[in-house]
């Protein structure tokens, strides 16, 4: 698989199943987005309501032709009554790792926000010890600006975070 062939798309029912791995095996979601199990049937009750697409955020599928890479996801963040503003995420199965998908998926979505939405920031945070998930938002055109203190418990600890953002003028 090239990078050139990983892109985005619309959550279909089947690809559920896909995404509650992330819900339910923690060797799916390690060693960073395992918080514990959680209700399966969220996603399934948000696809059914609106296709895992509102107006609050939403998730695509990151795919390689029909193979099924992972997801992105995205939420509305409001600053103030007139000020919003997206942060997203991206879970990547473990086999798509490693391998350029997740700059290559992130970019993709930061452009798609950017062109059906009026929002001009877009930020995406990870843990300290992520050093994968900070070079892929670098690459991908985001700009690291500080470290959250102890804002995500993870496996029995508060951990750090690191900041990123793309604004609308960054993208090339």
């Amino acid at each position: 698989m090239s990078i050139d062939e990983v892109s985005l798309r619309p959550v279909a029912e089947d690809d559920l199943a896909v995404m509650e791995h992330f819900l339910t095996d923690p060797e799916t979601a390690a060693p960073f987005q395992w918080f514990g199990w959680w209700d399966t049937g969220r996603w399934r009750r948000l696809w059914a309501e609106n296709g895992l697409l509102g107006d609050d955020g939403g998730h695509l599928m990151v795919v390689s032709g029909t193979e099924r890479l992972g997801f992105v996801a995205w939420r509305k963040v409001k600053t103030t009554s007139a000020s919003l503003y997206w942060n997203m995420g991206i879970g990547l199965l473990t086999e798509a790792r490693g391998r350029g998908v997740g700059t290559e998926a992130q970019r993709q979505l930061a452009r798609y926000l950017f062109a059906h939405t009026a929002v001009v920031r877009i930020e995406a945070d990870t843990e300290v010890g992520n050093i994968a998930e900070q070079r892929a938002l670098e690459k991908a055109g985001f700009t690291r600006e500080g470290v959250l203190r102890s804002v995500v418990f993870r496996d029995g600890q508060w951990r750090d975070c690191v900041r990123y953002s793309i604004l609308r003028g960054d993208l090339v």
